[in-house]
């Protein structure tokens, strides 16, 4: 009982008190960053350095999710945007490789939006695609890092995916969420799992089989 009383008042309370301090320092630091990578992605996405999508939060409510602009607008001869590898630009390569396209969400977790570690926020198309287990992922606020990006992100099926972010909503804690920003930091480090194995980025999730 009182770990359940305890792992509530966290989540409910000190883990957007946490979120909001951590995610003002990190911006403040890494300004000088993010002026830059703006500038560079400025110049190679034709003047569009941010990328702006409606997304799922907690409960399903709608925001918008701001990131860095990794891949570029150029379409085919009939009008359709190419595959994400022809995209991906040399700049935006590198930004994704470190995780930088990640920092603009730094305000919408100081929004209250998202919070620093949770259930990544996915596609609004995806919603009624899940399964009843799945939908549990959206009890808690979604966020720019998660359980299941530190045990393989893109390398792993949706299925997988899935697992663990209802796994993460039912063992949320302090000493969790702990283990999880520092397992990100290293797999920031060492590169780990940014691509699947047949997709620059991540195939999209059409259903359970």
């Amino acid at each position: 009982m009182a770990k359940n009383l305890a792992t509530s008042v966290y989540a409910n309370f000190f883990k957007r008190v946490i979120d909001l301090l951590v995610a003002l320092i990190i911006f403040s630091v890494l300004s000088p960053v993010f002026i830059v990578v703006t500038i560079l992605l400025a110049f190679a996405n034709g003047g569009k350095p941010f990328f702006f999508q409606s997304r799922p939060g907690r409960y399903e409510r709608i925001f918008k999710v701001i990131k860095f602009k990794t891949m570029n607008d150029r379409k085919d001869k009939n009008g359709e945007l190419l595959p994400d590898a022809d995209r991906l630009t040399p700049v935006g390569s590198f930004i994704r490789r470190t995780s930088l396209d990640e920092l603009p969400q730094m305000l919408n977790v100081i929004k209250g939006d998202m919070s620093l570690i949770g259930p990544r926020p996915l596609l609004i198309e995806y919603l009624p695609r899940y399964s009843e287990t799945q939908r549990h992922r959206h009890e808690v606020r979604p966020g720019i890092t998660g359980w299941a990006q530190v045990n393989g992100r893109n390398t792993i099926s949706w299925q997988q995916k899935f697992e663990y972010d209802v796994w993460y909503v039912n063992h949320i804690s302090f000493p969790l969420d702990f283990r999880i920003f520092f397992l990100t930091i290293r797999n920031i480090v060492k590169s780990e799992g940014i691509s699947s194995d047949t997709s620059a980025t991540m195939e999209k999730f059409m259903g359970n089989p």
